[in-house]
Order: C-alpha cells, then structure tokens, then sequence
C-alpha cells in the first residue's frame, strides 16, 4: 500500500461512520455535509472492497470488516492526532493541555501524588488525570500507549516500548497486628498455610512467579482491583499479603496491621513510565517523562515527608525489625 497516495481524512470520516453507524450523524459530527460524507463513504468501500456499514432495516450496522476496523481506526485516529499535535518548544509555565497516565492506584498514591504536586507548582496550566491500568495492559499494550500520554508499571511486565525509570521499591507483608499465629517474622511455611489477600490483576506477575519457583501457591481467600485494600483486608483477619514497602507504610496508620520482611529474598520493584515511540521528540512529553524523572529520582533518595510521618505514626505497630534502618524505599533499595 502506498500510503501517500491515501486522503488521511479519510481517517477521521471512517471512525465518524463506524462509530455512529449513521452517514448523516457522523457528517455532523466531523463538520461534513451529508452529501460528502456519504461520498467518503463511497470511496472507503472502494479502497476496502468491502460495505462496512449494511442496512439491516431502518438502520445500518458494521459488517464483518467494519468491526474489526472499529477499534483499529480509534487507534490510528490517536496516533495521528498526537503526532500532528507535537510541538518543537513547550514552555510549562504556559502551556494549557492535559496529560493522561495509566496507573494502578498503587502507582497514584505512592508516586502520582507527588508528581502532581510539582506539576502544581511549576505548570499551573497543565492538568495530570490518572486513569487505572486496564485489564488489556500487558496483551495490547501497544493500542492502549497510543491513546495515553504514559504507562506507569514496573519492569519485568512488558517489554519492546521505551521507557524512563522512576524510583525502585520492595516487597513486604503485611499481618494483622494481633494476629494470633505470626510473630516478628514470618516462614515459608506461613505463606503456604495461611489464608492471602492477592491483587488480581495479571501484571504483579514477576512476586507471583517467584513465589511459584520457591514452591509456594498462595491460597487467595480475598482478591481485589486495588493495592490499597490489600491491608484493610488483612486487617483483624488471619490472611496476610504481599504488599509494595511504599504503600504499605503509606497505609499503616489507616490499618491495623504490621509490616513483616519476606521469608526470602523478594525482587525489587523498579517502577517506570512507559510512552509510545511517537511521544519520543515531542517538547511536550519529554518535559513530562524529564518532570517524572526528577520525581522519581526524589522518592528513590532520602526519605520523603510524607514517609517520614507515615513511619512515625505507624511506629508502635511495626516490628523492631523494620522499624530501625528501613527507608520508604526498603533497606535493599536503590535509587
């Protein structure tokens, strides 16, 4: 196919019909008159030999093609658009547009709270909205890029895209604090025997796989969408869950549990954002991934304010193993 000698409006009118499944609708809607549009209609059934759109009725619904070609044409609409909507300069401190980062709430609270803030500091007329990551992350992981702005997942789930990393962190437990068959430190024989929490979603893959590869089936009692019920779940139960370092001092004073090393030695955590290759030269997402970096950077050093009270107002509830010369970050942490 040779694409220059393709009408790339042609584009915008077949996701129009497509998704209207009405020639005069989707006219409105592009600001077409029912006449073009239906001659744009006439020429996307020539170049596909195919009706797309066949009345059945007093209506049209899409053939065969037309569905496979609805989502496909979504996708090329938004990676058109965001190609031909990049800028050479981009100056934050002006510019008014809206960034759109796919992230688990995890991903939100730990990092995403911070970002915001410097955002709301240094570019009061950007707006960040965090959407959380679908189900479809890991097996098109291409469509969902190139309708976003960024990916925020940990290495180790998806490859092949590029990417900057952020801040690593750790894996740890958690147990109700009075809990009656664990003390300071849990055993393997713990994981296997007692009741978990898990997050259902297929991308904590990388824990789960080398839990497998240790000999241990976690016996999930109760699964959730989101990280941060992980310890009210646990909470006054006999369950326990694996759980990221950041989050779970983050939620210890909302819950009364502790926090407890693994029985093993746990692969970190290296969080990082995810962008389509388009985005690459863009003045505006390189601010943006440039802004991440720095952030990421800041919770990956020193322990940060809001750790710090997290910490001091969990205190009596974590044991004195975790309590002394453990950062936000884990004591096996980099930056």
């Amino acid at each position: 196919m040779n694409l220059a000698r393709l009408d790339l409006n042609l584009v915008v009118a077949l996701r129009a019909l497509l998704e209207e499944r009405n020639v005069t609708r989707a006219g409105q809607r592009v600001g077409l008159s029912q006449p073009a549009m239906s001659a744009a209609l006439s020429r996307l059934r020539r170049h596909f030999d195919d009706d797309l759109l066949a009345r059945v009725g007093g209506h049209y619904e899409l053939t065969a093609l037309g569905q496979v070609l609805l989502d496909r044409t979504a996708t090329a609409h938004d990676v058109l658009e965001r190609l031909f909507s990049s800028r050479a300069e981009f100056d934050p401190s002006r510019e008014s547009r809206e960034f759109t980062l796919v992230a688990s709430d995890y991903a939100v609270a730990v990092f995403g709270a911070a970002l915001a803030r410097v955002v709301h500091q240094e570019a009061p007329g950007i707006r960040l909205r965090f959407a959380q990551t679908p189900t479809s992350a890991v097996d098109d992981t291409a469509t969902l890029l190139s309708a976003v702005d960024g990916l925020l997942m940990p290495h180790g789930v998806i490859s092949g895209f590029p990417a900057t990393d952020l801040y690593e962190d750790r894996w740890v437990f958690v147990v109700a604090e009075d809990h009656p068959d664990v003390e300071d430190r849990l055993t393997r024989q713990d994981l296997a025997r007692l009741p978990w929490v898990t997050y259902q979603r297929t991308y904590d893959a990388p824990p789960v796989r080398q839990l497998g590869m240790l000999g241990v089936e976690p016996r999930a009692e109760v699964s959730v969408d989101h990280f941060q019920m992980l310890p009210l779940l646990v909470a006054g139960t006999r369950r326990i869950a694996l759980v990221q370092d950041r989050l779970a001092r983050l939620m210890a004073p909302h819950a009364a549990v502790r926090v407890l090393e693994p029985p093993y030695e746990a692969v970190p955590l290296r969080e990082a954002m995810w962008w389509h290759p388009v985005h690459t030269h863009d003045a505006a997402h390189i601010w943006l991934r440039e802004t991440a970096a720095r952030v990421g950077r800041r919770l990956g050093g020193a322990p940060s304010q809001w750790a710090r009270a997290a910490e001091q107002a969990a205190g009596a509830r974590l044991p004195q193993a975790v309590r002394t010369g453990s950062s936000p970050a884990g004591a096996g942490s980099t930056s």
